[in-house]
């Protein structure tokens, strides 16, 4: 059975800064929106911590590959032998550490998205978590990357090389809607040489789903909407699980459940 773990952080640091492969939305404090139903919501404030899902189960086939452009003109770029060898055995590596790279999605807009509400909200007992660029890069751990999606076509346009995690910040431009920032972990296991001198990759597969990474919740979330059409009790319940847990988070309703004015 898949699992998932816990990975605690023993000292609070912020993510990572300067890496080529994520970059940072123009505005800072934009505002990014989790949606969630409301199991998954209270197993955020249970366990204080963002699910991290392994990349390889996020339901997107295409999470981790190059594009079919790049593999297309791969001859003619790497023309010595050699040099398309070791592009042929990067793609089983990358096919491998796709279950090693852990990822949670969120989305940037400064108003909430209906589309959003659709897609990852399936009844009205939803609610959606809104906080900042700013905050979520400063409350996850070291070791830790955020950074904008970009999306291109698969078709006819090249995906960057050079690093492991580009495919990581690139999506299809069917999925453009989505408007995502994303934090990445990814922490491939090794192996040690009989003779202690040399590491190497062990792969080995992963037995987990994902991965819980402690975070600062009162920090973190600065608002707390839920799904349109939600009956009244359901705000109400919201409110009660958020106090029994301590903490003190405004509540407020979809603002797409506002009535015209004609």
């Amino acid at each position: 059975m898949i699992q998932f773990r816990i990975v605690f952080i023993g000292e609070t640091m912020s993510a990572e800064t300067g890496h080529k492969v994520f970059e940072a939305p123009k505005d800072i404090n934009v505002k990014i929106w989790r949606y969630m139903d409301f199991t998954k919501f209270v197993s955020f404030l249970d366990t204080q911590a963002l699910f991290f899902s392994r990349s390889d189960l996020l339901g997107d086939p295409y999470e981790g590959a190059t594009s079919h452009f790049n593999k297309t003109i791969w001859p003619i770029i790497y023309k010595n032998k050699l040099m398309r060898e070791l592009m042929h055995k990067t793609t089983s590596h990358n096919k491998w550490k796709r279950q090693w790279t852990f990822i949670n999605c969120w989305h940037m807009n400064e108003v909430e998205s209906a589309a959003m509400w659709k897609l990852y909200a399936q009844t009205n007992e939803a609610v959606t978590i809104q906080s900042t660029y700013s905050l979520l890069h400063s409350l996850l751990p070291k070791n830790t990357y955020v950074g904008i999606v970009k999306y291109i076509n698969y078709q006819t346009e090249w995906l960057p090389e050079g690093n492991a995690l580009y495919p990581y910040v690139h999506k299809r431009k069917s999925f453009d809607h989505e408007q995502e920032l994303r934090a990445v972990i990814t922490n491939s296991p090794t192996k040690t040489s009989t003779d202690g001198k040399s590491k190497s990759f062990n792969y080995i597969p992963n037995p987990e789903s994902g991965r819980l990474i402690p975070i600062d919740i009162p920090a973190l979330v600065q608002n707390i909407y839920v799904a349109p059409t939600s009956p009244r009790w359901f705000r109400q319940l919201v409110k009660s699980v958020i106090a029994k847990y301590g903490l003190s988070i405004p509540i407020s309703e979809s603002t797409i459940d506002l009535k015209p004015t004609f």
